[in-house]
C-alpha cells in the first residue's frame, strides 16, 4: 500500500488556497480537509464528537484545539482519506501543528506550500469576491451568478461576506501575520516549506505546487 501524502496549504485569505487544494486533491485522490468543513460534517453526522461541537457552538464558545484535533484525527481515519489529505485552514496554531505531527506519526506532513500574495492584491480580490450562502461556491464580480445573485450550482443566494470589506480585510491581514508566522517558521525549520507566487494564473500556481511535490517524491 502506498504511503499517504499529506500537504499543508498556508497563505492569506484570497490567495487561492481553496482552489489549489481542490485541484491537488482531484489530481492525487486526496481529501480536502478544512476546519470549517470538518465541524459542519461532524454536526450533520450527529456523532459523539459532532454533538460535542454542537454544544460548544450553541453556547457561542470557540471550539478548542483539543476538539479540533480529535475531529481531524477522526476524519483522517475515513476510507476516502487513505491516500492522504490537503490541509487548508488547519493547523491554525503551532500547537495544532504539533498535534498533527502526533496524529500522522510515524510519517507526517510531506510538504507545506505557502501561497504568497501582496496585501494590496488580497484587498482587491476579497473586496470583489461573492459567495453562495448555500454551498459556499466563490464567484468574482464578473461571474453571471454574482451579477444575478443566484448560485449556478445550488440556486442559493450569492452575497458579499460581511468580512470582505476593506476594513475587515485589513484586520484579517494583521491577524494572519500574527497567527501564521509561527506556522511558517515551524515548517520552514523542518525543511518542508515551499513558497509559490500566487499572483499568477491558477494553472501556473498549480504547476509550481506539482513541481514541488515531484521534487520531494510525493507525486
Amino acid at each position: 500500500m502506498a504511503t499517504p501524502t499529506y500537504v499543508v496549504l498556508l497563505g492569506k485569505q484570497g490567495a487561492g488556497k481553496g482552489t489549489q487544494g481542490e485541484l491537488l486533491c482531484a489530481r492525487h485522490g486526496l481529501v480536502h480537509l478544512s476546519t470549517g468543513d470538518i465541524l459542519r460534517a461532524a454536526v450533520r453526522a450527529g456523532s459523539d464528537l459532532g454533538r460535542e461541537v454542537s454544544r460548544v457552538l450553541e453556547a457561542g464558545e470557540l471550539v478548542s484545539d483539543d476538539l479540533v484535533n480529535r475531529l481531524v484525527e477522526e476524519r483522517l481515519g475515513a476510507p476516502d482519506a487513505a491516500a492522504g489529505a490537503v490541509f487548508d485552514g488547519y493547523p491554525r496554531t503551532r500547537g495544532q501543528a504539533e498535534a498533527l505531527d502526533r496524529i500522522l506519526a510515524p510519517g507526517g506532513v510531506g510538504l507545506c506550500v505557502l501561497v504568497e500574495l501582496p496585501d494590496e492584491l488580497v484587498v482587491a480580490r476579497l473586496s470583489g469576491r461573492r459567495v453562495c450562502e448555500g454551498c459556499g461556491t466563490i464567484y468574482t464580480l464578473t461571474d453571471p451568478s454574482a451579477e444575478s445573485g443566484v448560485c449556478e450550482r445550488c440556486g442559493g443566494r450569492v452575497v458579499q461576506r460581511a468580512d470582505d470589506t476593506p476594513e475587515a480585510i485589513g484586520a484579517r491581514l494583521a491577524a494572519y501575520e500574527r497567527d501564521t508566522r509561527p506556522l511558517i517558521d515551524f515548517y520552514d525549520a523542518r525543511g518542508l516549506l515551499v513558497a509559490v507566487d500566487g499572483d499568477r494564473s491558477v494553472e501556473e500556481v498549480s504547476a509550481s505546487i506539482e513541481a514541488a511535490l515531484v521534487a520531494r517524491g510525493l507525486a
